[in-house]
């Protein structure tokens, strides 16, 4: 029996959960640790423009597949191109990529859901500087106790997703974006009352564009599309959950306004401390787990900053995991027909296999072999896979299938459905059309190593 398709209750419940899917580690730990590493002030500059010249455009047309066609990835592409099985491929191809970044997320929440409960008991306490960052280096190679974590994340995204669009995921990111939210700017509050705080504003929006390289703007490309979710989906996916009356381009401009803000506030809640105490902006994806902690004990209340700071990471990492599990739960239900419920629990038993590797990858027990053949762990390599190569592409493809397979009459009348915006469809036709896939292919043949700047 073919199942209701759900939508939306509220405009507000869409925001916040599209937004949600955006806001995750890569705005709380890997937009300050990228932006440090590629120039600060002149990489968010490059950031901005391209998120909302660039980014923004394709973001907007997966919105537009998944409202009008009322279906998720897969059957979005395949309904729109007349049964396609090429083009089916590519709500495959978001799938898998989707189902990988699970995987491997999900053990990196874990770690977060660890620092929670370790902060609570304010671990740092009575220790020394190497002997708080060496407790990272031991919950890294202490797989089962990964294991443990990974999979109890896991259960939390089950519980959410099995829900539905608007008792499951509308309600908690109504619950979860306002805590993140709340968790933020008492955190950054609590920045400017830093020495550092004003060598970080400085650092973030000042421009120096002699410390720009040119692997910062393709980094900054990158950044703007992995900020948005563009390419694995969700947006096609949450798109589908839109009714015909809402008005695409304007909730669509709230969710990347919202994204935004998250990534530079981050940027001034962990710049300050990292000025203020003297380390360099450059200190690395390390910088969440190894350093901060460090910098926490020797703060007045640092059980409270400390389980505030991975709390609000636990809180953007959710909003994003639930995301990637509902692409995998819409599509095996209208592929399979397969009820919510069902589809959930096989899909994460499914991610939580997959992620055991990952999970292992530390400790080196599992697979010792792996890294010495194809040069990464496990995880580092199903981290670059997704990120570097599966995304990109099926960008491109989306892309593509929008602005060279499909009708320009159609996409103008759903682009100008329910907004006064109209006037903005031709340009965001021709960046969609001619800019887009060329800054796109130029990512993947530089990333390739065919050219290079």
């Amino acid at each position: 029996m073919t199942q209701a398709h759900e939508h939306w209750s509220s405009k507000i419940g869409f925001i916040l959960a599209t937004a949600g899917s955006a806001v995750g580690l890569g705005a709380l730990w890997r937009f300050p640790y990228i932006a440090g590493t590629n120039g600060g002030g002149a990489f968010v500059i490059l950031y901005l423009l391209f998120t909302f010249l660039l980014g923004f455009p394709v973001f907007i047309a997966e919105l537009i597949i998944g409202r009008k066609t009322q279906k998720s990835a897969v059957m979005a592409y395949s309904t729109l191109s007349g049964g396609s099985e090429n083009w089916r491929g590519l709500g495959w191809l978001n799938f898998l990529t989707s189902l990988i970044i699970l995987s491997f997320y999900g053990v990196v929440a874990g770690w977060v859901l660890s620092y929670v409960f370790m902060s609570l008991g304010n671990f740092s306490v009575g220790k020394t500087p190497a002997e708080i960052e060496a407790v990272f280096t031991t919950l890294y190679k202490a797989p089962w106790i990964n294991v443990f974590w990974f999979g109890l994340f896991l259960l939390i995204n089950l519980a959410i997703v099995s829900s539905g669009i608007k008792k499951g995921i509308e309600r908690w990111s109504k619950i979860l974006m306002p805590l993140l939210f709340l968790f933020l700017m008492a955190l950054f509050i609590y920045s400017t009352t830093l020495s550092g705080f004003g060598d970080a504003v400085a650092f973030v929006f000042v421009p120096d564009f002699s410390a720009l390289r040119p692997e910062s703007v393709l980094n900054a490309l990158g950044m703007a599309f992995f900020t948005l979710s563009v390419g694995y989906g969700i947006i096609v996916t949450y798109g589908s959950y839109m009714k015909k009356s809402e008005n695409i381009p304007k909730n669509g401009f709230y969710v990347a306004i919202m994204t935004v803000l998250v990534s530079l506030i981050s940027a001034l809640v962990i710049f300050p401390i990292v000025f203020t105490y003297n380390l360099p902006p450059q200190a690395g994806p390390g910088l969440v787990f190894k350093t901060l902690p460090v910098l926490f004990a020797k703060i007045p209340a640092t059980l409270l900053l400390s389980t505030s700071f991975f709390l609000l990471m636990l809180f953007a990492t959710l909003t994003s995991t639930i995301s990637l599990l509902e692409i995998l739960v819409a599509n095996v239900m209208e592929v399979f027909n397969i009820e919510r419920k069902k589809a959930g629990i096989y899909l994460t038993i499914l991610a939580f296999v997959i992620g055991i590797p990952s999970a292992f990858s530390g400790a080196g027990t599992l697979f010792p072999n792996w890294e010495a053949i194809y040069g990464k762990n496990f995880f580092d390599m199903m981290d670059y896979i997704t990120l570097s190569w599966f995304t990109p592409i099926a960008a491109l493809l989306t892309i593509i299938f929008v602005g060279w397979t499909q009708e320009k009459k159609m996409l103008f009348k759903e682009f100008t459905s329910g907004t006064h915006l109209g006037f903005l469809a031709t340009p965001w036709y021709w960046i969609v059309k001619y800019i887009a896939p060329l800054v796109v292919l130029f990512i993947i043949l530089h990333e390739s190593g065919l050219i290079s700047l």
